[in-house]
Order: structure tokens, then C-alpha cells, then sequence
């Protein structure tokens, strides 16, 4: 380790190589980088016996095919003196070499949940002696839409010890380990940038899906004392026209698309044109063909979703004068991790608002599968949900920044 340069262990290597060791099964919370795949690499050539392998003893999933690789070559570069025994799984492609060399014996297997089912199935992967399974980049394991095999490679081994390795924790990877993790300790480590960036304030709402993104932007929009300037970015001008249709249609006059897709859309082409006209409430804007905006003077700026580039974003909300400004972000499950990356480049983390308590959440499994106008007056939007008109002005961004944002008004 020492050749390596690793002269001393990281956070999360202090915080978890003893309960890895001890038997635990652990859910370690960190940042790439952080030293989580070092961490597992260690802990399991600590406990490999190195007698002649049988039947695999450890098993390592990963989201794919370069992870896979990545995570042998790991093994091989931190156990150079080693005899190791490891096979790296294919994403794809013929099974016959990969299952004759695990019936030959192998203590360390890598892969990826779908190859490794696929695998195990062709009888060819014995799971009866493993004694550790590893998730790493869980995240991306979710994302990739591996949560079902992951659960079948778990359930079809023995009792054993199960790590957890990921960016973030949310509720999707809860709903993929809740049912095999025993009492596992959650370890977290945060390693945000040192040297933070000047930035507007960073205001964030965690949302379940798609759908209920646009339930609470209309819920906030309805404040339009409070949000009398805002301009939303989405990723591509078919999303820009979709979201200017879901907004609520007694808001359609207020409401512009920047350069749409469509001529026939509420358009404009200059930005200092919404910047001067009064009627012109909200600016939707694609980021997809825009070039870098002047947004100074809006004092609400919203990503509704998270940019290709990260650094798109935060060109967006670095201080350029001593104008404040608030820059809300949404963000799903699936999008929690490329906030952490963000956080950690600003070197800060955003503030997590609580979602509006009579807000609309959209589940299909509930049976909401269909969308539908809330009021016959056909004031809303067909994306929002059936609810009271007493009840959709309820939002919940914290007493003090609404007095903040007010102040901002009575300033202006």
C-alpha cells in the first residue's frame, strides 16, 4: 500500500474496515474517491485463505462492463505479491470459456447483476460457499435497472455478509437491500472541495419522479408575489414545450419558451426582452442549443433537471456581482448522484427543502397511471393532480426564506 501511496487510510476505510472485518454488513455513503472500492479490496484479500479455490467465495457486482475491469485491476495492482484467484466477468457475449474457468475454481468473482444471473442460471456460477457480496456504485447498479437480479443472486446464496458501496443513499436503493442487509451499519463520509465557491444559495427539493416535479412547480408558481421573475431550465426544447403545456393554462400569458421547438409555442428569442416585459413571468429555457444566458436581474432561477454537463449548472449560480439571487433544483433518486458531485465541486452542500405537505405526489402503483385536469374550469394543467383549490397553495420553502425572498422584493 505504501508503493501505492497510500501512506495513511482514508475516512471511510477508518470508519469501516474494522466492522467489514468483524462480520457486519455495512452501507457506506461517499463520494467517488473517497477510497470505497479500496476499502472492500482490502477487507477481502485480508480474509482470502489462498488454498486452492473450489467454489467462489466472494462476489462483487458492479454496474458495467469498465467497473468490471476497473475492480480487477485494482485487485491485481493492491495484490501484486499475491496469488489471487479472481475472474472478471463479460458484459456479454459467449458463457463456455467464463463457465469453465469458474468450475475450474475461483475464490473472487466480478461482475455485473444481469451477466452474473445469466451465468449462475447456466448452472455455472456455484453461489453455495460465498461468504461476502459486494454492491458497488449501487447508484448506478439502480440506475442501470439491475435492482431485480441483484435480489435474485442475493436471495439464491447462502447466509452471508453483505457491503454496500454508493454515492447516495435514497429510497430506490432501500428498495433494493432492505429485504437481505442485517442490521447494517450506515457509514457516510462527506469530502466537499476545500476551497468553496462563491455561489447564490442553493435550494434543493428531492422528488420521487418526473411527474411530481411538475406538481410542485405549479405549486410554487401559484406564489406569483414571491416568484414574479423566474426562469426554469430543462434539458431539451420537446421537454420546454411539454412543461409550458403542464404549467397552469390560467398562467399561459406569463409564460414564454426561449427559442422553442415549435413557431407556433409563446416565444422568445432575447433574453433582455423577459427581462423588461412585465407580463412575461416565466421563462422556460432548453439547454439543449443555448448558449451561455446573462441572468443577472432574475432573482429565481430553477433546474428542473440536471443538466448533461454539472458544470453547466454551476456556471449558472456562481456570484459574478453582490445581486442575490436563489437557484432551486429538482432532483430524483436517480439524479441524487450528479447533485453530490456538484456539492462537492462548490464545496458546499445545497439545502434540502421539505416538499409542500398537501403537494400531489404521483405513484402508478397507487393507480394514478392516467393524468387528468384538476378543474372542470380547465385552469390546470393535464400533468396535475386532482386536488382542492384551497389546498394547492401550499408550499413549504421555510418561513425564513420566504422572508428572505420578499425582502429581495421590497429591495428591488
Amino acid at each position: 500500500m505504501e508503493s501505492l501511496g497510500y501512506l495513511t487510510p482514508k475516512e471511510i476505510q477508518v470508519k469501516s474496515m474494522s466492522r467489514i472485518l468483524g462480520g457486519q454488513d455495512i452501507i457506506a455513503i461517499g463520494p467517488d474517491g473517497s477510497g470505497k472500492t479500496t476499502t472492500y479490496i482490502l477487507s477481502v484479500l485480508s480474509g482470502l485463505k489462498f488454498n486452492v479455490p473450489d467454489a467462489p467465495k466472494v462476489l462483487i457486482l458492479a454496474p458495467d462492463q469498465e467497473c468490471v475491469q476497473a475492480i480487477v485491476d485494482q485487485f491485481y495492482l493492491i495484490s501484486k505479491n499475491k496469488d489471487l484467484s479472481i475472474i472478471g466477468l463479460r458484459a456479454g457475449g459467449s458463457m463456455e470459456q467464463e463457465i469453465e474457468k469458474l468450475v475450474a475454481g475461483v475464490e473472487i468473482v466480478v461482475s455485473t447483476p444481469n451477466r452474473a444471473r445469466a451465468v449462475y442460471l447456466k448452472l455455472g456460477l456455484n453461489l453455495n460457499l460465498i461468504h461476502t457480496i459486494i454492491i458497488d456504485d449501487a447508484e448506478e447498479v439502480i440506475k442501470n435497472g439491475m435492482i431485480t437480479p441483484v435480489k435474485e443472486l442475493v436471495q439464491s446464496a447462502k447466509k452471508c455478509q453483505h457491503l454496500v458501496f454508493s454515492t447516495v443513499e435514497h429510497e430506490k436503493l432501500h428498495q433494493m437491500i432492505d429485504g437481505f442487509m442485517v442490521s447494517p451499519a450506515l457509514i457516510e463520509v462527506e469530502e466537499l472541495a476545500a476551497e468553496k465557491l462563491n455561489v447564490h444559495d442553493m435550494l434543493l427539493y428531492q422528488v420521487p419522479n418526473f411527474t411530481t416535479k411538475i406538481n410542485l412547480l405549479n405549486s410554487l408558481m401559484l406564489d406569483n408575489e414571491v416568484f414574479d421573475k423566474v426562469i426554469i431550465f430543462v434539458n431539451s426544447k420537446l421537454t420546454a414545450q411539454k412543461l409550458g403545456k403542464s404549467l397552469h393554462r390560467k398562467y399561459n400569458d406569463e409564460i414564454v419558451i426561449f427559442n422553442p421547438l415549435f413557431f407556433e409555442d409563446k416565444s422568445i428569442s432575447d433574453i433582455e426582452l423577459f427581462k423588461q416585459e412585465d407580463a412575461h413571468r416565466i421563462l422556460i429555457v432548453a439547454n439543449e442549443g443555448t448558449e451561455v444566458l446573462d441572468l443577472s436581474g432574475i432573482p429565481y432561477i430553477f433546474h428542473f433537471e440536471i443538466p448533461e454537463n454539472n458544470d453547466t449548472l454551476i456556471q449558472r449560480i456562481i456570484k459574478s456581482n453582490t445581486e442575490e439571487q436563489l437557484s432551486f433544483t429538482f432532483a430524483t433518486d436517480l439524479e441524487l448522484p450528479e447533485i453530490k458531485k456538484i456539492e462537492h465541486t462548490v464545496g458546499q452542500k445545497m439545502e434540502v427543502l421539505d416538499l409542500p405537505e398537501k403537494l400531489s405526489i404521483y405513484s402508478a402503483k397507487k393507480g394514478n397511471t392516467s393524468l387528468i385536469d384538476d378543474d372542470n374550469d380547465g385552469t390546470r394543467g393535464a400533468a396535475f393532480h386532482q386536488k382542492k383549490e384551497s389546498n394547492s397553495k401550499t408550499y413549504n420553502y421555510g418561513a425564513g426564506k420566504k422572508a428572505k425572498m420578499t425582502m429581495k422584493k421590497k429591495k428591488g
